[in-house]
């Protein structure tokens, strides 16, 4: 499958936005990434929560398609809990601040990702995820995005009872999914037409 987006480019990306005040930098790292990545990205930067594995961060969508998504994530008080485990291959750019985490084959060693770090969790992996004091990463997922949803709103539809996370969620996937699919399917509809005049 053809993905837009590289991890490699994404980390690049974020180190050129390092050490800014937080606003200014996730502005930068935004616009930079629409600079990369015309049309892809989101016009604003929306926050909202999501509590996901007993944690809970501040999110951003930048992108969000069948296949991937790219979001800014993190916590300025620190949080902890279970990454979730799924189909889809994950990667973080550590933008700020520093994350933990261990992995269930060495629950006894403590791995410890810092600014301008990258890491990646891959198909069907898990770890838990601690925050200790604040950290803030770009997120990227790659592979059928829907099948993360129910791990993502499950403590606010059983725990929380967050309604007004679960309309944010649903509201800016479900505008940026269906941009996406418009923009995919007017282009083959464009190269169908032109392959047929030509």
């Amino acid at each position: 499958m053809k993905y837009v987006f590289d991890p490699d480019k994404l980390h690049e990306i974020v180190n050129s936005c390092r050490g800014l005040p937080y606003e200014q930098m996730f502005e930068t790292l935004r616009v930079r990434l629409q600079q990369e990545y015309p049309g892809k990205i989101n016009e604003k930067i929306q926050w909202m929560f999501n509590n996901a594995g007993g944690a809970m961060y501040g999110i951003a969508v930048l992108h969000a398609s069948l296949t991937e998504y790219v979001l800014i994530c993190g916590s300025s008080i620190g949080t902890k809990g279970h990454s979730g485990r799924y189909l889809t291959e994950i990667y973080e750019a550590v933008i700020d601040g520093e994350i933990w985490v261990f992995k269930e084959e060495r629950p006894f060693e403590r791995i410890v990702h810092k600014a301008g770090d990258k890491y990646s969790l891959g198909k069907f992996q898990s770890e838990a995820v601690c925050i200790p004091e604040k950290a803030w990463l770009l997120e990227y997922a790659r592979g059928f995005i829907p099948s993360m949803l129910p791990f993502g709103l499950a403590d606010s539809f059983m725990s929380t009872l967050d309604w007004k996370t679960i309309a944010c969620t649903f509201g800016v996937y479900g505008k940026l999914l269906l941009k996406n699919l418009w923009e995919s399917t007017s282009k083959k509809s464009r190269f169908s037409d032109s392959k047929e005049m030509s």
